[in-house]
């Protein structure tokens, strides 16, 4: 109330000085105005009495005069006529005049003497009159001057009365100010205000379920976003401290952001972190006249993300956002995300030739179904393989440039694309400790032998000191494929390469997802969110049981096989017609390659055949929904599934299979996995499937929906727990406490 008054008050006081004042000029205006036009008319008037004035000085009628200075001086704004003889002798004035002088006033002199008219004042005992004088002259001979008063009188009474109506006029316009004034502090700022302190003491007092929405005020906006922000961060840092405090009195040692930072700050010594990869965590896109910020779809990002929040430094990636280069600085520079900036993205520039030769090219027609063996042909130009080389080493440069300053800089590579940057940047920084983590398998040595340029792709990845694939069985396929093609010294027990004087470790560091973290901000409060009946209804879904999909659409995913899989499961037990609905979330990708553009169609094809051959009434057995989906959308599909299908035909890890046990903190739900994906390695406990074999995929579903929830909970105990104690932090830690273990100095006298 004691600012409101103050603002009400300082409004009332400038209201009525600014109404005051106008008032002030507009009466001295008021008076300027009626000044001028009595002097007009007293002009006017001494014109049109110049002949006749004449006359009677020539005839020297006196009494005519004094009776035509009566006349004239009777109101009108003129106070009174004077005549004045050739030498300024008083010849006749009106009575009112009788007060002033006889002797000529300056107006008259200078009329007389200059023979032209004159104006000004002259003073009478109280008061000051103004003068307009006007020579009388016949043949050029002067006879005397006419001199026409007009003066100060009284401000007339509609003077004062404008003065009363511009002091009301304020007081009403200070009146309404005041009250809109209060109205707009109370609805649009006090209670806003009220609503955020009322929010921010929920949360300062830990009940975040009882928050109100932030205020939806366009005037808060920027402290509202700063406010959620906020929220965000304390709510992270409330239950990394709970976590925190329970792993410790629990005697466990588990992998928290908080604890990747401070590992990371310890093993670097401080020193910033290098990402490189070709994705972008964040990709700037035009809508309309705006700019979006929006994050690729991917595993990588999904992956990195979380690390480089938590640890800082700078990632480097293909800007391929039609509005990146529109938020960049003079050094490609910015700073994520938006809303917390808490670390830096440096963008690289490809042109189209160059992204669609190293890109589309050698990396996702080459060396993507070469590592995953797919029975997709791989296919190699020698163009292709000219725009890969001048890609890596823009992404050099870049990071050449990164590192300018820094001693014994730390950088993460990341996968195929990027297979020639490690020992591009070994030649320029020998000091700087650099890993390679390749995301997608490795195959055996025939199958990689089939490249081209097998040799300079295993020369540049040598460059690195570590050498970081998911599994132990895709270290041991690159060091025989090293082996047989590069003239080296393979250390199976160390498993090691050591060439040219210098020692490069393989290791294997499956990698994971943010568990628990993963999502907690896109569903802070699992009270609030639809239930399963009203979520199936929302998507027209008629069956009791629902299993899903999420996948890049890409061959290697199996989802042709997983299609096949529900047809057959349907043709064995009809019973489930009606009944079960799968739903495949499908990203469309590369699809300016043509073998990823016809596998859509194939994709759409199978669909809608599957849904032909037993759709009935409103039931259909396959629903596609062929678009990105953000975590935020995928999230209650997890969460109200019967089971997660994941039937890669190779994959280096799939997190998809990780995040649907992440998000299953009731205990329910079977995941059917893929026994060619690293994650079957560890997730031991879903139904472990040949994608190949429709019919024990068939079989999986069935067992899948018949499993009791005793068992369910069992099994997905067991692999929430191990998704827990190996998420990406870990991950990260263990990646970056071998790489902080390089010893430099030593590499040589190791390796000779």
């Amino acid at each position: 109330m004691r600012i409101t008054r103050r603002i009400v008050v300082s409004l009332a006081i400038v209201a009525i000085a600014l109404a005051s004042l106008g008032a002030f000029f507009q009466v001295s205006r008021d008076g300027r105005a009626q000044e001028e036009a009595f002097a007009r008319r007293a002009r006017l008037l001494a014109d049109g009495l110049e002949g006749v004035v004449l006359e009677l000085v020539e005839r020297g009628d006196r009494k005519g005069l004094d009776r035509l200075a009566e006349a004239v001086g009777d109101g009108g704004g003129v106070a009174g006529l004077a005549v004045y003889g050739p030498k300024g002798e008083l010849i006749s004035r009106s009575s009112r005049l009788q007060a002033a002088p006889s002797s000529p006033p300056d107006p008259v002199r200078q009329a007389l003497r200059n023979g032209s008219p004159a104006r000004g004042s002259a003073g009478l005992k109280d008061r000051s009159i103004q003068v307009d004088a006007l020579p009388l002259t016949i043949h050029g001979e002067p006879l005397g001057a006419l001199a026409v008063v007009h003066g100060p009188t009284p401000a007339p009474p509609r003077l004062g009365s404008a003065w009363r109506r511009a002091f009301l006029m304020a007081l009403a316009q200070t009146a309404l100010i005041v009250l809109v004034t209060i109205l707009v502090l109370r609805f649009s700022i006090a209670g806003p205000i009220a609503q955020m302190a009322l929010w921010m003491k929920q949360l300062r007092t830990g009940e975040p379920a009882l928050r109100p929405a932030p205020p939806n005020v366009h005037l808060f906006s920027p402290l509202t976003r700063e406010v959620e922000t906020f929220s965000r961060q304390l709510a992270r840092a409330r239950a990394a401290v709970e976590e925190e405090a329970r792993l410790r009195q629990a005697g466990e040692a588990r992998w928290t952001p908080d604890r990747l930072a401070e590992h990371v700050r310890h093993r670097l010594q401080g020193r910033p972190l290098l990402v490189v990869s070709n994705r972008e965590p964040y990709m700037h896109v035009r809508r309309g006249r705006s700019v979006e910020c929006i994050v690729p779809a991917g595993g990588l990002v999904t992956a990195l993300d979380p690390i480089m929040r938590a640890s800082g430094g700078t990632w480097i990636a293909h800007g391929a956002g039609d509005a990146d280069w529109q938020v960049v600085d003079r050094e490609n520079r910015i700073r994520v995300p938006a809303d917390d900036p808490l670390y830096t993205l440096r963008r690289v520039a490809l042109t189209k030739e160059e992204e669609d030769g190293y890109y589309y090219g050698l990396a996702n027609e080459g060396l993507w179904p070469l590592c995953h063996i797919a029975h997709t042909r791989p296919v190699f130009r020698p163009e292709d393989w000219a725009h890969y080389e001048k890609a890596n080493q823009k992404f050099a440069d870049a990071a050449a440039k990164e590192m300018e300053g820094l001693q014994e800089p730390c950088i993460l590579i990341q996968d195929y694309h990027l297979a020639l940057l490690p020992e591009l940047l070994k030649q320029r920084r020998p000091d700087a400790r650099i890993a390679i983590f390749w995301h997608i398998p490795w195959p055996n040595p025939e199958a990689f032998g089939v490249c081209p340029w097998r040799r300079e792709l295993l020369q540049g990845m040598l460059g690195a000191d570590l050498i970081g694939f998911h599994t132990q069985v895709h270290c041991n396929n690159f060091l025989d494929t090293v082996d047989r093609t590069l003239e080296s010294r393979v250390d199976w027990e160390r498993f090691e390469v050591r060439r040219s004087g210098h020692a490069t470790a393989v290791h294997p560091y499956p990698i994971s997802v943010a568990f628990p973290e993963t999502f907690q901000d896109v569903a802070p409060d699992r009270a609030s969110e639809t239930d399963r009946e009203t979520f199936l209804k929302e998507m027209g879904i008629t069956g009791r049981y629902l299993g899903i999909g999420v996948d890049r659409m890409d061959y290697t995913k199996g989802v042709l096989e997983r299609f096949r899989s529900i047809e057959r499961f349907l043709e064995i037990h009809p019973t489930f017609r009606g009944e079960l609905t799968f739903v495949q979330l499908g990203a469309p990708s590369r699809t300016h390659i043509k073998r990823y553009h016809d596998f859509l169609a194939e994709v759409e094809s199978e669909a809608e055949r599957i849904n032909w051959k037993f759709q009935a009434r409103d039931w259909k057995p396959i629903v596609f929904l062929k678009r990105h989906h953000s975590h935020r959308e995928i999230l209650p599909f997890y969460r109200h599934a019967d089971f997660c299908m994941v039937t890669s035909l190779h994959d280096g890890m799939n997190l998809v299979a990780k995040e649907f046990v992440a998000s299953r903190d009731d205990g329910a739900g079977v995941l059917i996995l893929s026994r060619f994906t690293g994650a079957s390695r560890e997730l031991r406990d879903a139904l472990i499937v040949n994608p190949y074999d429709i019919e024990e995929m068939a079989g999986a579903i069935d067992s899948a929906l018949q499993m009791s929830r005793e068992d369910q909970a069992t099994r997905m105990a067991r692999m929430r727990e191990t998704v827990r104690e190996h998420n990406i932090y870990r991950w990260a830690g263990n990646l970056i406490e071998a790489l902080s273990q390089v010893r430099l100095d030593q590499v040589v006298a190791r390796s000779e």
